[in-house]
């Protein structure tokens, strides 16, 4: 757990389930002892790990703390307010939203849509002298990150222009001055990437989640908010900008652009990784420049990994951002403010394995053959191949292959059922044999052995030749565990012990034959009442010799005192 980086996870909440695996366009997961960790140097913050976690270990970097000690650090903090504030925080008028950020300590709130409207008259210009061509949008830390890393090739391709946020952030410092303190507030984790790369620019970015904690602990309601007390954007509002927050909306800002552009919208990293499979032919091009505006999050930054899951990406949530926006471009705006910023590539590679290797790897999950790779996906890896790949790289266990650990399971329980010295039998809520190991069929005559050697007496219905049936009938019924001792079926002795297995559905049954024991128990109980009566025997005969001879001797004694008497 790395609590210093954008996203991380909290170990002891992680409950293997492989679901961000499965979902991480970067495969940027390590499973260690079964939990999943964000390996920093591939991941590029889109947060996709946070919204899918159903445990809610994923998390994103809290900065509250450092965003309270700037506050009350003595300089003046300006927020930078990302434009889909206006789903997040629906139920708040503008304004009010704004004074409740007040009410926090901030010398005054800004729209980061200013900063996009710079980032649109950047890019048109741009466009407008460029040669053809395909280009990319610099608007989504995340997206460009994942060209850095993933796609290499298509970096000179990215329009050398600041993001919308770090261009805000110039603008407020140029307008208020250099020594202020900017946060940002917005539905994304990749902006934290930003503040932590440009601290000259960025002080902070704090997720919209935390902004209402940080409301909720302050006691800060902007609902509540007398209108008199709004206070106003600084130092304007926003106009075309607030349109970023969706997708295809920095293409509205630039229509209008000429030269023979083509305006593409591209949103979510799978389908990024998809468009940059194939390399167009320049000559497919002729004349015509392709601008592609990419993004991280399906939908836009309405989407972004900390919106609701209910609200985000909705018609209601897309309609709220489309009321703002005017309609009109970013053409004809000017900017004396220098936002111009190259990208440069920081590939990624994964470290090579051959076939052999490949094959080993599998081997160790039960693989062998291409038809043991069943690619069902359980471990977070679409192909069984790409698991063999991520173990031999150390990104996996082989506790993930969720069919290696069944047949484990199946091969250990089937051993135990085998070779138990008594009958054990599974019974469905039918009453029929799921499975059972052949001293449960011994326990019965010959044709019950006889089905077991053909067909393992799946299926059977236990009521046809057992004589405890309601044993197992009540068990299924009530549940817990039921035994009954010295149950006599044919010439056995059983003792019966029914447990469940899945309540209503399924139980099972440990039968003991105990006859022998019984038996062995009822000879030792024979012999000894023999040995009792014979006791009894030989006590009441010393009894009845030592009457007769008690008897003899008191009659010599009185004959004896008597003789004594007369003399």
């Amino acid at each position: 757990m790395n609590i210093h980086s954008p996203v991380y996870t909290t170990d002891n909440i992680c409950q293997d389930c492989y679901k961000c695996i499965r979902h991480c366009p970067c495969r940027a997961i390590r499973i260690v002892n079964g939990r999943a960790g964000v390996i920093q140097e591939l991941c590029v913050a889109c947060g996709m790990c946070v919204r899918v976690c159903p445990a809610k270990a994923k998390k994103i970097r809290p900065d509250l703390p450092r965003t309270k000690y700037l506050l009350n650090s003595g300089k003046k903090v300006y927020a930078s307010l990302a434009p889909s504030f206006v789903s997040y925080f629906k139920r708040y008028q503008p304004e009010a939203l704004t004074a409740a950020l007040c009410q926090l300590g901030f010398a005054g709130v800004s729209e980061t849509a200013l900063g996009a409207q710079m980032v649109s008259a950047e890019t048109a210009a741009f466009l407008n002298h460029a040669n053809a061509g395909i280009y990319l949008s610099s608007a989504c830390p995340a997206a460009v990150d994942y060209i850095k890393k993933y796609v290499p090739n298509y970096v000179k391709n990215i329009v050398p222009v600041l993001s919308p946020l770090l261009s805000h952030a110039k603008l407020l410092r140029k307008t208020f001055g250099e020594n202020i303190g900017v946060v940002f507030f917005g539905p994304c984790a990749a902006k934290k990437n930003e503040a932590d790369r440009h601290p000259e620019l960025l002080d902070l970015a704090v997720s919209f989640s935390d902004l209402a904690q940080f409301f909720a602990t302050e006691n800060i309601r902007p609902e509540t908010i007398d209108p008199q007390d709004f206070v106003p954007m600084v130092p304007q509002n926003a106009e075309e900008g607030k349109i970023y927050a969706v997708e295809g909306g920095m293409n509205d800002t630039l229509r209008g652009v000429k030269n023979n552009v083509r305006f593409f919208t591209v949103s979510g990293l799978r389908n990024l990784e998809r468009l940059f499979r194939d390399v167009p032919d320049p000559a497919q091009l002729g004349d015509c420049k392709i601008f592609v505006e990419c993004l991280a999050c399906y939908g836009g930054c309405v989407n972004g990994p900390v919106m609701p899951h209910e609200d985000a990406g909705t018609l209601a949530s897309i309609a709220q951002i489309a009321k703002s926006y005017n309609g009109g471009n970013s053409l004809l705006r000017k900017s004396d403010l220098p936002i111009t910023e190259h990208a440069f590539a920081e590939p990624q590679h994964e470290p090579e394995v051959t076939e052999i290797e490949i094959k080993t790897a599998l081997a160790q999950v039960g693989k062998f053959v291409p038809a043991d790779e069943l690619n069902c996906g359980g471990c977070g890896y679409f192909t069984c191949r790409e698991f063999a790949k991520a173990l031999l790289t150390n990104k996996a266990e082989t506790e993930m292959c969720v069919s290696y650990l069944r047949q484990l399971a199946q091969r250990k329980s089937n051993a135990l059922i085998r070779y138990i010295p008594a009958g054990v039998v599974i019974v469905d809520r039918h009453l029929r044999v799921v499975e059972c190991n052949r001293r449960f069929a011994e326990l019965f005559d010959e044709s019950a052995v006889t089905a077991f050697d053909s067909c393992g007496l799946v299926g059977a219905e236990v009521r046809l030749f057992v004589e405890f049936s309601d044993l197992i009938a009540a068990a299924l019924e009530g549940g817990g565990e039921l035994q009954r001792p010295h149950q006599v079926c044919g010439d056995k002795i059983l003792n019966i012990s029914v447990f469940t297995i899945s309540p209503h559905q399924s139980v099972g049954a440990i039968v003991q034959n105990v006859t022998s024991i019984e038996l062995h128990r009822e000879q030792v109980s024979e012999k000894a009442r023999a040995v009792i009566q014979k006791n009894i025997v030989t006590c009441q005969k010393i009894a009845r010799n030592l009457g007769e001879h008690m008897a003899e001797t008191e009659i010599l004694l009185r004959e004896i005192a008597g003789a004594y008497k007369s003399e």
